[in-house]
């Protein structure tokens, strides 16, 4: 179960008609549907471990922009996390923004620019930096600020030869109605299911993004899939018709920013 956090199993009836009897009638009964695109910018930093403590002055200009940018809602969340799980080559630290348009995005990202905040010290002593924009059909969140949160990655994979229907099945029969019911009952406070907007890698990535108030939501999460494990197997068996588990990875960051 920790090796296959979301899982479907297609047999011979089609993905769709698995889980459709697999998750619960309660489940069944919310009707999901995508959403207008919500478009997110995730800066990544990759900083000595000396230039740490000088990270929350580099941010703290930058929020002064984003609240701005919120207020006249150009925007409709920001935020900055510190990465918990070290790797070699992956960025300690980020700030992101979310827009309901691509525009809203690269309007604040002209104003940081402008502002010569993108130039302070800390971030200037980065080893490593790159850019991502993806978009989201599949979100929601809870309004307001948030400080020492946790947000839990799952990236995955698309297999080439999955229908092109195949994320929608997944988010709207499984995912959605699994993350709505954890954010009514504030286990977390935002999710989205992203892909990419910008291809700076291979298509076919989609990411499932949560965040919790408390380290003890991550657990609360992963409770709930394994509960529905025991009482839907079929309905949480791995994505492995529709995923190539090798590309699977999970990241795990303390948080904090806020939604309109």
């Amino acid at each position: 179960m920790n090796r296959r956090f979301w899982t479907i199993f297609a047999g011979l009836f089609g993905l769709t008609t698995v889980i459709l009897f697999a998750v619960p009638s309660s489940a069944q009964m919310q009707e999901v549907k995508p959403k207008p695109p919500m478009y997110s910018y995730v800066a990544n930093w990759q900083i000595p471990r000396a230039n740490w403590p000088d990270m929350a002055n580099a941010i703290a200009p930058v929020s002064a922009i984003m609240d701005k940018a919120m207020a006249d809602g150009t925007i409709i969340g920001y935020g900055a996390d510190t990465n918990l799980i070290h790797q070699p080559d992956a960025e300690t630290h980020d700030n992101w923004w979310s827009s309901m348009s691509m525009a809203g995005l690269i309007k604040v990202l002209d104003q940081i620019h402008e502002s010569g905040n993108a130039n302070s010290p800390a971030l200037n002593a980065a080893t490593k930096h790159w850019d991502e924009v993806y978009v989201s059909r599949y979100y929601n969140w809870k309004s307001g600020s948030y400080k020492n949160a946790y947000t839990h990655v799952s990236v995955y994979k698309l297999k080439k030869d999955v229908p092109d229907d195949a994320l929608d099945n997944l988010a709207q029969h499984l995912v959605v109605p699994m993350l709505e019911k954890q954010l009514a009952d504030g286990t977390i406070l935002e999710y989205e299911i992203d892909t990419m907007a910008v291809h700076t890698e291979a298509p076919g990535t989609f990411v499932i993004v949560c965040l919790t108030p408390t380290p003890e939501g991550i657990d609360t999460v992963q409770g709930a899939v394994i509960q529905s494990a025991k009482d839907h197997p079929l309905g949480i068996q791995a994505f492995d018709s529709y995923t190539d588990y090798s590309a699977h990875r999970d990241e795990l960051y303390k948080s904090e920013g806020a939604y309109k």
